[in-house]
This record gives C-alpha cells, structure tokens and sequence, in this order.
C-alpha cells in the first residue's frame, strides 16, 4: 500500500522550517493549519508559504493549481484550531523553554490519539516529553533547510514513543517524497552531531588562519563530494542557530562541542549568515 500523508496537519510556527514543513504536507494532499504567535506572523507564514507553493508549481512539481492549494491552507493564532489534525509538527526556535512552552500547549488542543512531532535538530525528545500528558505520542521529525530541496528527514524515537508511531512517521515522510532515517535520542542524533562537528572545525580553521573560508568550503565540495562547504551551510543554517546547538551540545556532550570564539563573536555582532545578509560570505539579505 502507498503510504499517504495525514488528512489533516498541524504546524506550530510558521517561520522558514515551519512554512517548509506545512508546504510539503500541502503538496502531499493534506489540509494544513500553521498557528503563530499574532495576526501579522500568521499572515507572513501563509505568504511563505504560499510562495514556495507558487515556486513548486513554476518547476512543475506540484499537481495542483495554486488556489486548489490556497484551499487547503489555514492561518490562525489558536491552537485550537489542532483538534481536528492527526499529527502536529512544533517548530519554533530552538530553545528548551520555548519548545516546552510551544508542545504543552498543542497537547492540550488536540486529540488524545494524534500525534505530536518536534522538528527540534539537537534537544533531547525524552526531555520534552517529560512535560508531556502523552509522552508515548511525542517523536522527533527533523527537517532540513530549505524542507523544499531538502529530501531527508531524522525520525527520532524516544524511549517512551510508541512503536507504532515511528512506522506510522515513516509512512508519512515517504509520502512528502522524502527520505526517512530512524535514530534514537540522544543529544545532537545523528544527522547535527556529525554536521556540527565539521563546521565546528571548519571555523576554528578559519580563526587560525588555515585558510579562507572559500578554500576551506572548496576543500569538502571538491575534495570529498560534499554538495556544499561547512561554512557556507553554516551560512544557510545560521549562525545562532549553530551556536545554540554547540552550546547544548557542550553542555551534553563535553568541551569538543565548544563553540570557537569567533562564532561567538560574529553572533554578537549580528552575523547571523543568509538571513542577516552577512556571515561567512556576504549575501543578498533575506
């Protein structure tokens, strides 16, 4: 039987993973709810969204017309507008405090048997399901950025996750035409432990002097096939978001997680990569 994605899905945060995520359920036939914080978030996620629907149907990726998926797309600010969905996806920023907040919140809103995922790439999913009334329903589902090029998701499974549900998470990654990898938690899972560990190193090259950011980048594209430099990905990722993870990381793992003095330093200064216009490479801010 063709796996097939839930007739109704919710997503909790609808910045660039978040409109990602609701733009891959969209195209995969569910009706798709994305709730944010105020009206004006709310309004700038369906945008997102939206855009990167008209950008699918340009490539000719999408079966649909663009008001045939306006249809199924829904903005709100109330989770309770999750009761109906079978599956809730949270992603909000990475940070523990805001995903407990963000995943209590929707548990409360939705229907005892549905699902809820966290698009979490580093925090422990025992930690958070700690908070939980149904810690058995809770499971990782980590996309990649940009979701709409990206063809992996991590399913992270906790010690409390119901089997079932982990076959159940497969199902539908395969039906958004991606593939899926099955981990157990623990810190960093497998896909940003390994990541974080080359750009990691690959910083603190640069603020040694080894070489430039460019070189250091081509090293891994020519060198070793990578479709794209640790720097650059750092780049697209953000620099925050890479300093949040290696701080927990650190903190989980030990000090080979450290973050170098100058990823420090260039967050501070507000060179957050793509999406501030600056990082490693200058770029047409976003």
């Amino acid at each position: 039987m063709t796996p097939s994605a839930p007739a109704a899905v919710g997503v909790l945060g609808g910045g660039r993973m978040g409109a990602g995520i609701a733009h891959a359920f969209l195209l995969a036939g569910s009706h798709v709810t994305v709730v944010e914080r105020d009206d004006a978030s709310a309004a700038a996620a369906s945008a997102r969204v939206m855009d990167a629907v008209a950008a699918s149907i340009a490539r000719g990726t999408a079966s649909d017309d663009q008001a045939s998926y306006a249809a199924r797309l829904t903005t709100g600010t109330d989770v309770a507008a999750f009761a109906a969905c079978g599956l809730v996806v949270e992603a909000v920023p990475e940070d523990v405090g805001l995903k407990i907040d963000a995943l209590t919140r929707a548990e409360a809103a939705m229907a005892a048997d549905a699902a809820l995922a966290t698009n979490t790439s580093s925090i422990s999913i025992d930690e958070l399901a700690a908070v939980l009334e149904r810690p058995q329903h809770l499971l990782g589902m980590h996309f990649f950025n940009p979701v709409p090029a990206s063809t992996l998701v991590e399913i992270v499974r906790g010690a409390q996750t119901a089997p079932d549900l982990i076959d159940d998470a497969r199902g539908w990654v395969t039906a958004i035409d991606k593939t899926p990898i099955v981990v157990a938690d623990a810190p960093g899972f497998a896909s940003s432990r390994l990541g974080l560990t080359l750009g990691l190193e690959a910083i603190r090259m640069l603020e040694s002097g080894v070489a430039s950011a460019e070189d250091i980048d081509a090293a891994m594209t020519l060198g070793y096939k990578h479709p794209i430099g640790p720097l650059k990905l750092t780049d697209l990722v953000g620099l925050d978001v890479r300093l949040g993870i290696a701080e927990y990381l650190a903190s989980t793992l030990g000090e080979r997680f450290e973050p170098p003095a100058l990823l420090r330093r260039m967050v501070a200064d507000g060179d957050l990569g793509r999406k501030s216009g600056r990082g490693f490479y200058t770029w047409d801010a976003q």
